[in-house]
């Protein structure tokens, strides 16, 4: 875990479009040199989102994680042959596949819904440098990924608009930084929208990266970020436990809200 807090809004809408106090907790099955890696966002004083039709959900091999949801009593729904889907808080989907989790890392695809599989795999691919691994025309899916190691993006035809809600989520890469100038370029040059020109991001007590944070055909957005500024910055925190839980119970939100008899935002 990694657990860091601001006192306001990201220049780079990090935490959506929202100006006040928020936090970020980074959680994931291992360091982020080579494994997928959750980033939590929480503003406070927003109460709840509306979550729109744009994540589609993340898969996750683990039978430990199966047997946790179990005997939580989390509610399971059994979608496949050793396959589960299960909702987080908020309800963002998990497909948990009931096997030995393997050494590598276990998260193995995140999907997400587009409106034109063609014109998005070409995005994916030929722009954004992307390898299509298998392209199914019955589910209407494409699987593609920078490597075979690493976690895979999968995109989905719904076959209309993609609705992205108010949590506004988005999907991050590293690269090394020299690419990042040329990746702007491209995408002014093809016409795609960059929702974030190059800029540089400060992080309290640790280091500064530079983004460009761009936007597909549907709008989702994509955040490519320097490597040697991100090593530094995504170095596994040992007391992030301590920080996360230190700062939920400081948060006295709740209890504000309730006595003066109101309730948290809905955006």
């Amino acid at each position: 875990i990694c657990f860091i807090q601001f006192e306001e809004g990201c220049k780079a809408t990090c935490n959506g479009p929202y100006d006040g106090k928020w936090s970020k907790t980074m959680v994931g099955f291992g360091p982020e040199d080579d494994h997928f890696v959750a980033e939590l966002t929480y503003n406070y004083g927003v109460g709840e989102y509306r979550l729109g039709n744009d994540f589609l959900g993340l898969t996750l091999q683990s039978s430990q994680a199966v047997s946790n949801a179990k005997r939580l009593g989390w509610p399971l729904t059994e979608v496949g042959e050793a396959l589960y889907l299960v909702e987080a808080p908020g309800g963002y989907r998990f497909y948990l596949v009931d096997k030995d989790q393997p050494h590598n890392d276990p998260v193995q695809k995140v999907c997400l819904a587009v409106s034109d599989l063609q014109k998005s795999t070409h995005y994916w691919s030929s722009l954004l440098g992307m390898k299509v691994i298998e392209r199914n025309e019955e589910k209407k899916t494409v699987l593609m990924g920078f490597a075979d190691t690493q976690c895979k993006l999968e995109l989905y035809n719904i076959g209309g608009t993609v609705d992205h809600g108010t949590a506004f989520g988005r999907i991050a890469f590293s690269c090394p930084h020299k690419q990042l100038p040329d990746l702007e370029s491209l995408m002014t040059k093809e016409n795609y929208k960059i929702l974030t020109p190059l800029v540089s991001l400060d992080t309290p007590g640790k280091a500064t990266v530079e983004v460009v944070i761009l936007a597909d055909p549907d709008a989702h957005e994509i955040c490519f970020v320097g490597d040697e500024a991100f090593r530094q910055l995504s170095h596994m925190d040992p007391s992030g436990n301590a920080l996360l839980d230190k700062a939920m119970a400081e948060d006295k939100s709740d209890e504000w809200f309730a006595k003066h008899n109101k309730q948290k935002a809905s955006v």
